[in-house]
C-alpha cells in the first residue's frame, strides 16, 4: 500500500476558504493518509502570521504586561464559524494564556499555531488528532532524538487510517516544548514520512514548485521539474526558501522523494526532489542559482605558511572557540581566507583578531565587510566544459568585479562572492547566460 505524507504550509491554512483547498487535495488521494499541518500564515500582504502573534503575546504577558489575546482566539474562531466545525478550543484558549504568563518557555508559545491548527484539521478531515509531544522528541542537549521518534511514532501511526500531526515541535525529556528553527514543520514532514516509511512525502505551499532562481531578482524564472537532495541542500542553504534545508535528511537515507506543490494550483506537478540524479540528465545544465547578502572575508597573509604544520586548524579555532563557524575556505600558498557571517563575526571581531594574531602571528590581517555570496548548483556541471566560463563571462559583461571563487570536489557547484551591491546585477547577468 502506498501512503503520502503531506504537509500544508501556513498560508496553505492561513482562512477558512484555505481550509477547503486542503480537504479537497486530501480527499482526492486516498493515499493522503499522514497530514502535517503549520499555523496560520498571512491571509493577506499586511497580515500577520499567527506564530509571530503568539511570540508577542508570551513577550508581553511572561513579563506582566497587557495583550489582546483574543486577536489570537479569533483567527481560529472565524475558520471553525465558517467551517461549521463543533470542536471548542475555549479551554485551550484559557489554558495556553494562563501557561504564557507562568513563563512556559517560547518554544512553548510558538508551537501552539500548530497545535491548534492540527485540532481544527483533525475535526474537519474526521482524522484522528496525535499531538507531535507524544511522537517527536529531542535529547537534553536539545537534539532531535532519531531513534527514540521513529520506534514511538512508527508504532503509534502503525495502524491508523488517517491522522494529523502539528508540526514544528515535539517534547524534551522533562516534557516541555521544544520547537525546531523557524520553517520547522518541514522538517515533521519528512520524520513522519520516515517514520511510516511513506512512498512520497509532499510539501504543499504557495507556489508552483522550486524555481531556477529568486523571482524577486529574475523575472519570471523557469520551474525546475526535477531537482537532487543534495542540489536542493546547496540551493536552500544559499537562501532558497521554498523548502526547510534540514527537512532533507529524514527522508534521504531512506530514498523517500519530496513533491513540492502548490495549494492554490493542485493541478501543477510541482518540484520532485529525488535520492539520485535522472539518467537522461542535460551535461553542463545548471538546476539552480541562489544566494545572499551579509557575508564578511578575513584574509590572512604569512610567508611560508603551507610548511607550518597546523596552521589552518588554529586559524579555524580562533573562530570555534569564539562560536562562530565558517562557510568557505578560499586559500593560497601565503594566504587563507575565512568567509564568515558578517553579523556573528562582527559580534565577536576583536577577540577573534586577537586570537589570530596570537595563535599564528600572521604578517597581516584584513577585514571585508559588504560580501555576497551567488551559488551556482547543477549535477550537470559535473566534468562539463565551458560552464565555468559561461558563468564568469557572465560576470564580467554584467561590469561586476568577482571577489572571490570556491568550488566544491564534487563539482556539483561553483560559488562566487562579489560585493552586496552588485549581487542583484550578478545574478541576473549570470541566470540570463545559463538560460541561452
Amino acid at each position: 500500500m502506498e501512503i503520502y505524507v503531506s504537509k500544508f504550509g501556513g498560508s496553505s491554512l492561513a482562512d477558512a476558504e484555505q481550509f477547503k483547498k486542503v480537504k479537497e487535495i486530501i480527499t482526492a488521494d486516498s493515499r493522503r493518509i499522514f497530514i502535517v499541518p503549520s499555523a496560520p500564515g498571512k491571509r493577506f500582504k499586511d497580515d500577520t502570521k499567527v506564530t509571530d502573534m503568539l511570540y508577542s503575546a508570551y513577550d508581553a504577558l511572561s513579563k506582566g504586561k497587557d495583550y489582546d489575546f483574543s486577536v489570537i482566539e479569533n483567527r481560529y474562531r472565524s475558520i471553525i464559524s465558517e467551517l461549521g466545525l463543533k470542536v471548542d478550543l475555549e479551554q485551550d484558549f484559557a489554558h495556553i494564556k494562563n501557561c504564557f504568563i507562568a513563563k512556559a518557555g517560547r518554544d512553548f508559545a510558538a508551537s501552539r499555531g500548530e497545535y491548534l491548527n492540527g485540532k481544527l484539521l483533525s475535526e474537519y478531515l474526521g482524522f484522528e488528532f496525535v499531538d507531535a509531544a507524544e511522537v517527536v522528541f529531542f535529547k537534553a542537549d536539545g537534539s532531535f532524538d532519531e531513534e527514540t521518534t521513529y520506534s514511538v511514532m512508527g508504532e503509534r501511526l502503525k495502524n491508523s487510517k488517517g491522522a494529523v500531526i502539528p508540526g514544528f515541535y515535539g517534547a524534551m525529556p522533562n516534557d516541555t516544548i521544544r520547537t525546531f528553527s523557524r520553517g520547522g514543520s518541514d522538517i515533521t514532514g519528512s520524520i513522519v514520512a520516515r517514520a511510516v516509511n511513506a512512498t512520497l512525502c509532499e510539501n504543499w505551499t504557495d507556489v508552483d514548485g522550486f524555481l531556477m532562481a529568486d523571482p524577486r531578482i529574475i523575472d519570471d524564472p523557469k520551474p525546475i521539474d526535477v531537482i537532487t537532495y543534495r542540489e536542493l541542500r546547496e540551493l536552500s542553504y544559499m537562501g532558497a526558501t521554498v523548502l526547510h534545508e534540514d527537512a532533507i535528511f529524514p527522508v534521504r537515507s531512506a530514498g523517500i522523494p519530496i513533491n513540492i506543490r502548490n495549494t492554490n494550483h493542485p493541478s501543477a506537478k510541482g518540484t520532485m526532489i529525488v535520492p539520485f540524479p535522472k539518467a537522461d540528465h542535460i551535461p553542463g545544465a545548471i538546476t539552480g542559482i541562489a544566494g545572499k547578502k551579509g557575508f564578511a572575508e578575513i584574509i590572512i597573509e604569512k610567508g611560508m605558511m603551507n610548511q607550518e604544520l597546523g596552521f589552518g586548524r588554529r586559524i579555524l579555532w580562533a573562530f570555534e572557540k569564539n562560536g562562530v563557524s565558517f562557510e568557505h575556505l578560499p586559500s593560497g600558498i601565503d594566504t587563507m581566507s575565512v568567509i564568515v557571517d558578517e553579523k556573528a563575526f562582527d559580534a565577536k571581531k576583536e577577540k577573534i583578531l586577537a586570537d589570530i594574531d596570537e595563535l599564528t602571528s600572521p604578517d597581516n590581517v584584513f577585514v571585508q565587510y559588504g560580501l555576497a555570496l551567488i551559488a551556482v548548483v547543477g549535477r550537470g556541471m559535473v566534468k562539463a566544459k565551458g560552464t565555468a566560463n559561461k558563468i564568469f563571462r557572465a560576470v564580467f559583461e554584467s561590469g561586476v568585479n568577482v571577489k572571490m571563487i570556491d568550488q566544491g570536489s564534487s563539482e556539483l557547484n561553483i560559488i562566487i562572492g562579489v560585493d552586496s551591491e552588485d549581487f542583484e546585477k550578478a545574478m541576473r547577468g549570470i541566470y540570463k547566460a545559463v538560460m541561452n
